[in-house]
Formats: structure tokens, C-alpha cells, sequence
């Protein structure tokens, strides 16, 4: 299949890399070019905008930071809504669903298909193809692209027709994995305080839980390893920032994605913005003292 894939961080990269494993010829964009040319070697052409990497492509796809972002590749100067010919964007970014909203209706405008499917995991899931990838949108469209969810990934779930219901689950999700940095850095400072080592700990919850979410995200907590950052934490104060928009777009109260998101304030006023987003433990730690 052809692809444009736009957006090339740690993220990015990694999914560009396995659609060419995969078999597939890449079209690649990136604001910083190197990164695009990073590609070459491995057969993907560099484009010099994201209207030349929709150029012939059957589905472009775009992996970036957050909102803004998304609406300067697609809305923009020589942007994805004005190059896309018959063709589908997929956005992997995790965004809002109000602007998942928003993008449907401007591809429908143009008769250009639309799907939202952002991924759960870290640069090395990416890497690995162990990405699980939430697809929502017209079935036809999902099946059209499901081969393309399985060179990143090792699981696709659908969570319906409507392209802002994968956005509502992905920021649903980062909400529990915020709020299980949470109950860990909670628990950890009371042990530290307590006198028992926190890896004694960590031992006992992997045995209760068997999480591979539990185990990684513990052992950095435990020891206290938050650079560099698999996924930064000012990126995770906006993903909690959608959650609580989301919430409030459905009238569901989330009392406790509020007083997280109060703790990763704090943890970006303590200077912790480009460190991992687990490094939010620490704000947890200098509450009780430590």
C-alpha cells in the first residue's frame, strides 16, 4: 500500500520503520528534516511537505504531539485537507475529541475518509510492533486500513463508528496508567517513610497483578529513573487535560483526574516538564516529606 506517514519522533519513527518492514512504500514528512532523511536508507521517500507526502498515497498517517500540531499538518499551508485525493488520514496522535470531531467533518467536506487510531505503549512497544492500536470509524475504512494496524501492532480494537470514540478511549486510558503512577508514588512514599524498601514492594504487586504496565512503570518509580522520558510528562498533563474535556463533553464527573492533573501542575512547577511522566511520583514525595 502507499503511505504518507507524518511525524517523526520516537513515536513516529518506529511505526514509519515497520510499515516498510512490512512491505509497504512510505512517503515521509517531518519539521525536522533530518529525521525524515533517517528514513531514506531504509526506502521511504522524504517529502518536503505534508501535501507532497499525501502525493499518490491511499492512506496518510500522522503521528504528533498534540492538538495544535495536528490542526498546523492537516488545516495549514499545504496541508493534509487540501492534498488528500480519494484517499484516508488516520491519526495516531493522541488528541481531543472535539477536534477528532472537527477533522471528521472537514475530510467529509473534501470526500476524504477519516479514521482516529491512537496506540498504546512506549517508543520500545513502537519499536517491537507491540503497539495496540483503537481504531473508530466507518467499518469499511477500518477493515480497508487493518493491515496497517498490524505492522505497528500486536492488537487492534475497535470502539466504534465514530473516529473521537478511540480518542475518548485512549484518554480514558492514559487516565488510569495516570492514576496508577499515582497509587504508586502514594504507596511508595508511605513505605520509604515506613522504613521498607520500595522494591520489596514492587516484588509483592507484580506477583498480585502480573503486569508487564506494573512491573516497567514500578521499577522506574522504585528507581527513581525519569530521564530520558518514554513519554514526557507535559505531554501527559494534556492528555489528562482532554480526559477532563471529554468528561465534561459527557456530563461524567472524574474526581480523580482532577487531583491527578493538580499533581502533574506541581510537578511541572518543581521544573519536571521534559522528564518521564512517572517522574509525577516525586510530587507525591515531597508531600509526605521526603
Amino acid at each position: 500500500m502507499r503511505i504518507g506517514f507524518i511525524g517523526l519522533g520516537k513515536m513516529g519513527s518506529a511505526m514509519a520503520r515497520n510499515l516498510l518492514r512490512a512491505g509497504h512504500r512510505v512517503a515521509v514528512y517531518n519539521r525536522s528534516r533530518e529525521k525524515a532523511e533517517a528514513l531514506a536508507g531504509e526506502g521511504a521517500r522524504v517529502s518536503d511537505s505534508p501535501a507532497d507526502a499525501c502525493r499518490e498515497s491511499q492512506v496518510v498517517m500522522t503521528m504528533l504531539a498534540d492538538d495544535r500540531a495536528v490542526e498546523q499538518v492537516v488545516f495549514g499551508e499545504d496541508g493534509v485537507a487540501s492534498a488528500l485525493r480519494g484517499a484516508v488520514h488516520v491519526s495516531c496522535s493522541t488528541i481531543g475529541t472535539a477536534l477528532a470531531r472537527r477533522l471528521t467533518a472537514e475530510h467529509a467536506l473534501h470526500e476524504q475518509g477519516y479514521l482516529s487510531a491512537p496506540v498504546f505503549g512506549r517508543p520500545e512497544a513502537a519499536e517491537s510492533r507491540k503497539l495496540i492500536v483503537v481504531a473508530a470509524g466507518p467499518g469499511e475504512l477500518v477493515d480497508f486500513c487493518r493491515p496497517l494496524f498490524d505492522a505497528i501492532g500486536r492488537q487492534t480494537s475497535v470502539a466504534g463508528s465514530e473516529p473521537w470514540q478511540a480518542n475518548a478511549v485512549k484518554l480514558c486510558g492514559n487516565f488510569m496508567l495516570a492514576s496508577m503512577i499515582e497509587a504508586f508514588g502514594e504507596a511508595f512514599a508511605t513505605l520509604r517513610k515506613a522504613g521498607v524498601d520500595p522494591h520489596v514492594f514492587l516484588e509483592i504487586v507484580n506477583s498480585l497483578f502480573a503486569s508487564p504496565v506494573y512491573e516497567s512503570y514500578g521499577r522506574m518509580i522504585a528507581d527513581e529513573q525519569f530521564s530520558p522520558p518514554g513519554f514526557a510528562l507535559k505531554l501527559g498533563l494534556k492528555d489528562l487535560r482532554l480526559a477532563l474535556e471529554t468528561a465534561d463533553e459527557c456530563a461524567a464527573p472524574m474526581p480523580l483526574a482532577s487531583l491527578i492533573r493538580d499533581h502533574f501542575l506541581s510537578a511541572v512547577a518543581h521544573g519536571q516538564t521534559d522528564l518521564d511522566w512517572s517522574s509525577m511520583a516525586q510530587v507525591l514525595a515531597r508531600n509526605a516529606g521526603l
